[in-house]
């Protein structure tokens, strides 16, 4: 079983983490959503969600599936030089890392996506390039995997990738069912990215 070290903070978009987390919640036998924060405790959602955290302190050492949400927050975590050294030490025990929207900016600060194909929300992708211009960043996409590392597009995109994560780990039947169960309607193709267009 695969732990998935959920990163929550201040004002995170609620789908972002919560959409990828009913996914992974369901199939007990494969994973185990646990929620850290930098100092741990009571969290709350960019809508107002409590989420009870441990510190980050707290997580173990390496092994685990690292899932970055993105949201409001992210606005003052990209500056924030000791946040950004904590996240990249637990990317660094990860055996894989999984970003939702603008998660993957905050990600980025780390270094640790220099040279990689990533994406990102399409409504604030000029921002992108404007935070790490070492980043292969893919516009149209709903989301990219480079690697051990994966990265989508807007909200309810992280629950596209997160059911491309199960079948590349799990298998395909299993992100299937798991779709189906859930009564969602799972875009399979990474490239389709019809929002890219609006924005």
């Amino acid at each position: 079983m695969k732990e998935v070290l959920c990163v929550v903070f201040d004002q995170f978009e609620t789908l972002d983490l919560f959409g990828p987390v009913e996914i992974f919640g369901r199939m007990t036998d494969s994973f185990r959503c646990v929620f850290y924060s930098r100092n741990g405790g009571i969290v709350e959602s960019s809508h107002g969600v409590p989420v009870v955290t441990k510190p980050f302190s707290d997580a173990p050492s390496s092994g685990y599936v690292l899932l970055i949400p993105g949201g409001a927050g992210t606005r003052a975590l990209v500056g924030d030089a000791a946040f950004v050294d904590e996240l990249a030490r637990l990317a660094r025990g990860a055996e894989y890392v999984l970003t939702v929207c603008t998660g993957s900016i905050l990600f980025s600060k780390t270094g640790l996506l220099d040279g990689r194909r990533a994406t990102s929300n399409k409504r604030v992708f000029m921002w992108t390039g404007k935070e790490s211009p070492k980043v292969n960043w893919i516009k149209k996409a709903r989301w990219v995997r480079d690697g051990n590392i994966y990265t989508s597009s807007g909200v309810s995109a992280g629950m596209d990738m997160a059911l491309a994560f199960v079948a590349d780990v799990i298998g395909y039947e299993a992100a299937k069912r798991n779709g189906d169960e859930i009564e969602y309607f799972w875009s399979e193709d990474p490239d389709h990215d019809p929002f890219a267009d609006l924005y």
